[in-house]
């Protein structure tokens, strides 16, 4: 049943925009902020596809969602249709409804957008992600024959949950292997409330499992087993390393060392997993003073700044050496923090943390930049202003300027090659050096978003597929010679 309204028509209806907290209100709770879309938003804004015979749209997904059949499927009311369509390519619909920056990816595309505001695809997807948990209507996958080979992941964040799902959807017995006490790696420890309830994760999580994938959790690789004894003592045929990047990077400036510094990858994992906002219902209490400073300017210093602000200071401050518009943080996320009352300095770089008896931080040194010529990266550089100098109080300083990967998997796989950013080197398929094993997400890349991890998974399952059934073949070769 296509739109029967024009495209001039289609055009004309604006945008809708989803419902959410107001800001003096959801400033000091945990609760998600955005309520997406209800069915009478949904109606308006699925009317303002204009079901391109070409929609290019698809071609921004990392993982290549049927953008414009989802969409169709919403416009004729057939909800849990559109769920199952979109799950055909990405199976937590409600995580990447929420927090994939569909604005540089599949809405970047979009032909509406040219002219006018995109079609809102991921509301959309998250509207229809939500029905599907709300009813108990989940989609349920035929899984291919059984196989005999077992695939271990190693890792239950975005990369290994979708490598799991499509393996465990083409028939092999799949077991992830989780270092901590709950799966969902960077989508349950990194990323608040507030954004990614965790009940929803659960759910998306409970799903896999349906798939007959098997999880098991408290097994570091490296301490538990080796990636050697995965294989050998194991019995495992492939895997794959979705380990992420849990090893936070530093700014390397005096006293960065105090108490009451902390990186963002502590704070999150704290607040967040450990639910030190509900303390002393929760035994993990966090001391902020009242002043919070937070260093960076991507989607995790937002994440830090918005959960310091939720716990009382009286005032969060984010500190970035750019200026706004460079943020490589999400746009909706910066918007949400500086209505919530998060106080912007940009240009501005730390020098040095300071304290008045050496046992707690009290003020950080910053000077002020100015934005020079384009580096390599096309991003032009910050330069210091001579004589700039500050002090700024602070009571906490978090620093949120990346991660790498946690040199514990290099350590104890031989022969695994690495980079000098200590990445696993893999080929476009997340093969590595050795034989059987492949590798993805923050673990490969040092550092991206949810979905380019959950591509790295899907492209990573499509090639051991192939790696395990070239084996099944020469070994039914062999035998019959």
């Amino acid at each position: 049943m296509p739109n029967s309204l024009k495209p001039s028509a289609r055009m004309k209806i604006a945008r809708q925009h989803p419902l959410e907290q107001e800001p003096n209100v959801r400033n000091r709770n945990f609760e998600e902020v955005s309520f997406g879309f209800n069915e009478d938003l949904v109606r308006v804004e699925v009317e303002r596809c204009l079901e391109c015979k070409n929609p290019i749209c698809i071609d921004g997904c990392p993982v290549h969602i049927d953008i414009r059949s989802f969409v169709q499927l919403i416009y004729e009311k057939n909800y849990l249709e559109a769920a199952r369509k979109i799950k055909e390519a990405c199976y937590l619909p409600a995580v990447t409804g929420r927090v994939c920056p569909q604005e540089n990816q599949c809405e970047k595309l979009c032909i509406l957008g040219k002219k006018h505001l995109p079609v809102s695809i991921g509301k959309l997807e998250r509207f229809v992600a939500d029905y599907e948990q709300s009813v108990g209507g989940g989609a349920q996958f035929d899984v291919l024959d059984r196989r005999e080979e077992k695939v271990g992941i190693v890792g239950s964040g975005p990369s290994g949950l979708l490598c799991a799902v499509e393996l465990a959807k083409r028939g092999y017995r799949v077991t992830i292997f989780e270092a901590l006490h709950a799966a969902g790696g960077v989508l349950r420890y990194g990323i608040p409330e507030f954004r990614l309830p965790k009940a929803i994760l659960d759910q998306e999580i409970e799903n896999v499992k349906k798939l007959g994938v098997e999880i098991v959790t408290n097994f570091i690789i490296g301490r538990t087993a080796t990636v050697d004894e995965l294989m050998n003592e194991f019995g495992f045929d492939a895997l794959f390393l979705g380990t992420g990047a849990g090893s936070p990077n530093f700014l390397n400036v005096p006293g960065e060392n105090l108490p009451g510094v902390y990186s963002a990858s502590e704070f999150l994992t704290r607040v967040n997993f450990m639910k030190g906002y509900r303390f002393p219902e929760y035994d993990t209490p966090v001391k902020l003073g009242k002043r919070v400073a937070v260093f960076g300017g991507g989607d995790t210093a937002l994440d830090a700044v918005r959960t310091a602000l939720r716990l009382g200071p009286e005032h969060a401050y984010l500190m970035y050496r750019r200026s706004k518009k460079e943020m490589p943080a999400r746009e909706e996320e910066v918007r949400h923090a500086l209505e919530e009352g998060v106080e912007l300095h940009e240009l501005t770089s730390p020098l040095r943390f300071i304290s008045k008896d050496g046992k707690w931080v009290n003020a950080v040194e910053c000077v002020r930049m100015q934005l020079g010529e384009p580096g390599p990266d096309g991003r032009r550089k910050p330069v210091e202003i001579p004589g700039s100098n500050f002090i700024l109080e602070v009571d906490m300083a978090i620093i949120a300027i990346g991660q790498s990967p946690n040199p514990i998997l290099q350590a104890t796989t031989p022969g695994l090659a690495m980079s000098k950013k200590g990445t696993v080197v893999v080929d476009e398929n997340g093969k590595t050096s050795r034989e059987g094993i492949f590798a993805g997400g923050d673990l490969s890349r040092g550092g991206a978003t949810v979905i380019l991890a959950m591509q790295d998974g899907q492209r990573a399952a499509a090639a051991i597929h192939t790696y395990l059934t070239e084996k099944a073949t020469k070994r039914a070769s062999v035998r019959s010679n």
